[in-house]
């Protein structure tokens, strides 16, 4: 289907005729003449165009606008962004055994344990920021630094178990 811009018509195979009013990166808001205002997934063909309007060029929704400005922020600060623990997990306890049996065992909860893997996690891709911004090093050197933290990186995914969201986990090195 072709983009589609604001003032286009369009007919829905369930809610009739109707005028797109927004465009978001995988979806439009339509209102219709019989339903009201609808959001419609741009991946189901249930639209016949009508008349289109092609969308201007340097047009750029509220929902990129916001995933851009969230990128640049978690690019250039320090604020953490908020990662969630895997739900079998919520509750949980890690059980630290010493193979001395005189000695005492540890329990952790596991979100504690979590929340020190994701903070693990967020000064090192502070690093990778700063390595970057670094104005004596040489490119050489940086690209030296960046392969040694993606291997550190990789030395981290053990924990991926614990994420809730693939998005979220270490990665490595790719072969």
């Amino acid at each position: 289907m072709e983009e589609l811009g604001i003032g286009s018509r369009v007919k829905h195979t369930q809610y009739g005729d109707g005028v797109v009013i927004n465009v978001k990166p995988s979806s439009y808001i339509i209102t219709f003449i019989n339903d009201g205002k609808k959001e419609v997934s741009r991946e189901h063909n249930v639209l016949e165009i009508i008349e289109a309007v092609e969308p201007p060029e340097d047009m750029i929704s509220n929902a990129e606008l916001e995933r851009t400005l969230v990128s640049i922020l978690r690019r250039w600060s320090e604020v953490p962004e908020h990662v969630s623990l895997g739900s079998k997990w919520t509750g949980g306890k890690m059980i630290l055994q010493p193979g001395d049996v005189h000695m005492q065992g540890k329990e952790i909860p596991i979100d504690a344990f979590f929340h020190k893997i994701v903070m693990l996690r967020d000064r090192l891709r502070v690093m990778e920021q700063r390595i970057n911004a670094h104005d004596k090093l040489s490119d050489e050197d940086k690209v030296n630094m960046q392969q040694y933290i993606t291997r550190i990186y990789g030395s981290l995914t053990t924990f991926n178990v614990l994420f809730k969201f693939p998005h979220d986990q270490f990665i490595g090195e790719k072969s």
